[in-house]
């Protein structure tokens, strides 16, 4: 249950019965009435604006209103107390009998409380990593990993229908470059030196094995060959590997996709699927025949100084018009784009998002732009951007990866500090900001290392378990009622660690219509915050203890109390694609 929905729906509910707005309810709106936690808790437990967005068209003071609708409120059993702050806020403190109630329903809905239908089933894509097929996966690659799959992760969590895909970029002059470059190492593997490798070719050992794979499968056959024959063959081999090593890549990361599709598909059959597309929005109108004036600083690849077929993108938000088709008869890079787009649409996509590099931030108006001409505005399109990560050790830079030949691999970052750490650091700060990744600080065991300080909250409410059969042999927690006995939690810090908990499914929603998971990481490292410090009082205090020998009935209201902050911890940290561990060493 979501605590400020329920009292968003009370507060109107009170608001329908005052005389002013029954008077004048055709003049005022109640969307703009929102309740969320006050800036200050020591104001109360939720808060609400309805006073000073209702005034206006009441056409009353908001102070006076406030006061009324203050009144109105007290009504409700639940509501302890209501406050009237400023020029209008009404801040409400809420029954203890109402957070009593409220732990029960969380403990009785376990990892599924904070679920939520926003989505209301509706079909989303998420479109992320989709590295070219040319090498490793490198760290840059590994931040839209886990952005785009914890997105994912939390747009089913909110009601959505999720499909987690990844576009192959194989086709294009970079995989000709990457044939040529596994040419070598075949000759390599056949006894040839090699020497340097040329510039332009890749020049990690990881091609390596691709070269010998050719070499024991080929033999020597493909020397005789001339290039239009062997390249074909070679560029299968090496996007097979590739990707067979992509997928390892991501799979140590915890990141597993439904869908791969592949762009060569796009280009089959004489590239049906793109002139198709083409087609398509040329019915719609939206595609010329025309010149473009030169851009401002270095010219893209795709500009021409002569007529060719474009797409009126400025009619549908761009800032310039895009070609589709070159005078030479050839496709553009964005066709296959557009291609690819209407593809999705097809598909039955209502929300399509694309988690890209910060260094793809001039694709962001003309896919927007595509999608309005594609779908007449009806799927919505996102471009979530991830700045780089930078590497540190101990406060110094990382050098590059001799594996890689010019980069740090992400499977390197995975296997040196674990995929938990790299998982819950790359979401704990917002995407769009850039990130300092050190290894020595994602590895130490203390409260300034988010991802431990989470875990080990979560392994801490498993030792409370262990220590309360310590206690209590007898006890079968299976099959206790610990929902039943919540009236016993009255003390003033374990009612805060209820309402922190209450968080839980406001944060989860407006995480998923921000799509922004990063605020899931924050919530997490606050939840464990507030029950370590709680643990810690329990060290002084014996009578604040979860497990008390002495008070079996306590214990086990407490015990329902530790079962709700586990399953929250829990359920955040699937979300995040990182372990609940029951014990830390």
């Amino acid at each position: 249950m979501n605590l400020f929905a329920d009292f968003e729906i009370r507060i109107k509910n009170a608001l329908e019965t005052i005389d002013i707005v029954k008077e004048k309810r055709s003049e005022v709106d109640f969307n703009r009435v929102t309740v969320e936690p006050p800036r200050d808790q020591s104001h109360g437990d939720v808060a609400t604006n309805a006073a000073m967005v209702l005034a206006k068209p009441l056409g009353t003071n908001p102070r006076a209103l406030a006061d009324i609708i203050a009144t109105t409120i007290r009504n409700d059993p639940d509501v302890s107390d209501v406050s009237v702050a400023g020029p209008g806020f009404i801040n409400i403190r809420l029954s203890i009998g109402y957070w009593q109630n409220l732990l029960a329903t969380m403990i009785r809905e376990g990892v599924d409380y904070g679920r939520s239908t926003l989505g209301q089933g509706r079909k989303a894509n998420v479109e992320y990593v989709s590295a070219n097929p040319t090498g490793p996966m490198h760290v840059g690659h590994c931040r839209g990993a886990v952005v785009g799959d914890a997105l994912a992760n939390l747009l089913a969590f909110a009601g959505y229908q999720v499909d987690k895909e990844y576009y192959i970029n194989d086709a294009g002059s970079q995989i000709d470059v990457l044939a040529r470059s596994a040419f070598l190492r075949y000759r390599e593997a056949l006894g040839e030196v090699v020497g340097e490798i040329p510039e332009g070719l890749y020049p990690g050992d990881y091609l390596v094995p691709v070269g010998q794979d050719l070499a024991k499968e080929y033999g020597q056959r493909l020397l005789a060959m001339p290039e239009d024959e062997w390249l074909p063959i070679v560029k299968d081999k090496a996007i097979e590997m590739m990707m067979a090593m992509i997928r390892e890549d991501l799979e140590a990361l915890n990141v597993k996709h439904d869908i791969f599709f592949s762009e060569r598909t796009l280009h089959a059959n004489g590239a049906q699927g793109i002139r198709q597309a083409i087609n398509d929005l040329t019915f719609k109108g939206h595609v010329y025949r025309g010149t473009l004036p030169p851009p401002k600083g270095q010219l893209p690849e795709d500009w021409e100084d002569r007529e060719q077929t474009l797409f009126r993108s400025t009619e549908v938000g761009d800032d310039i018009d895009r070609p589709l088709i070159k005078s030479d008869g050839s496709y553009t890079y964005f066709a296959a784009d557009v291609a690819y787009f209407k593809d999705k649409y097809d598909r039955g996509y209502d929300e399509m998002i694309y988690v890209l590099g910060a260094d793809h931030g001039g694709y962001v108006k003309r896919l927007e732009a595509l999608a309005r001409a594609v779908s007449g505005g009806s799927a919505k399109l996102t471009v979530l951007l991830c700045q780089l990560v930078k590497l540190f050790r101990n406060g110094e830079p990382v050098k590059m990866s001799k594996r890689s030949g010019n980069f740090v691999t992400l499977r390197e970052v995975v296997d040196e500090v674990g995929r938990d750490a790299v998982r819950f650091m790359m979401l704990y700060r917002k995407s769009s900001e850039p990130l300092d990744f050190d290894f020595a600080k994602v590895t130490e065991q203390s409260k300034d290392n988010p991802v431990f300080y989470v875990q080990y909250a979560h392994a801490r409410t498993a030792s409370v378990l262990r220590q309360a059969k310590e206690a209590f042999p007898d006890l079968d927690l299976a099959s206790i009622d610990l929902a039943g006995s919540t009236a016993l939690i009255t003390d003033p810090n374990e009612i805060q660690i209820v309402a922190k908990l209450a968080e839980y499914p406001r944060i989860v929603e407006a995480a998923a219509l921000a799509q922004e998971p990063h605020r899931l990481a924050f919530y997490l490292y606050d939840l464990a915050s507030s029950f370590h410090a709680h643990w810690n009082k329990g060290k002084d205090q014996p009578e604040l203890r979860f497990v008390n020998d002495r008070n079996r009935q306590l214990s086990i209201a407490r015990l329902g109390l530790v079962h709700a902050v586990a399953c929250v911890l829990k359920s955040g940290l699937a979300i995040t694609g990182t372990a609940a561990p029951e014990e830390m060493r």
